[in-house]
């Protein structure tokens, strides 16, 4: 039996427009600082995923360079239920700020970043709620749980 080519345009048009991961099915953008990608349609898709699944999104400024940012993945993992209250709350877009792309088009309706990573907060209709150094959520040259969780509870949609 021939498939139906309709079927197959489907099935590859769903697979390209979920743009998810194998990483536990996450956006590409919710994973990774990529140079390449193009960070307002990013921000489009997460502000529609946002809208969809009530929630707000959590923008995470940084690269691959930054020391802090690979840090901050590493806490995440090792933290499940921060990184379970983070991704139920929230849809993570991480943004490239880099030599490679700073993204200008992007930051440029955004408040300055201090340091990096950085995060805004917006709901899901892009409005910027909140802009947070991520310093202050370090405690004794580690990010805190304490201090994280609290940042999370505060921000997400009640």
């Amino acid at each position: 039996m021939k498939f139906p080519d309709y079927l197959l345009y489907l099935l590859i048009l769903l697979l390209f427009s979920t743009n998810l991961s194998a990483k536990g099915k996450l956006p590409v953008y919710s994973y990774q600082y990529d140079p390449t990608r193009d960070a307002i349609a990013d921000g489009i898709a997460a502000i529609e995923l946002a809208k969809r699944t009530h929630r707000r999104v959590l923008i995470e400024v940084g690269g691959d360079w930054c020391s802090w940012c690979h840090r901050l993945d590493r806490f995440l993992e090792n933290n499940p239920d921060i990184k379970t209250l983070l991704h139920q709350n929230f849809v993570l877009l991480k943004v490239n700020y880099s030599e490679k792309n700073y993204n200008e088009a992007f930051f440029k309706v955004f408040p300055p970043a201090l340091g990096y990573p950085h995060m805004y907060i917006t709901d899901s209709n892009g409005t910027i709620l909140y802009s947070k150094d991520t310093s202050e959520l370090v405690e004794k040259n580690k990010y805190s749980r304490q201090q994280f969780l609290s940042f999370l509870n505060k921000w997400k949609i009640p």
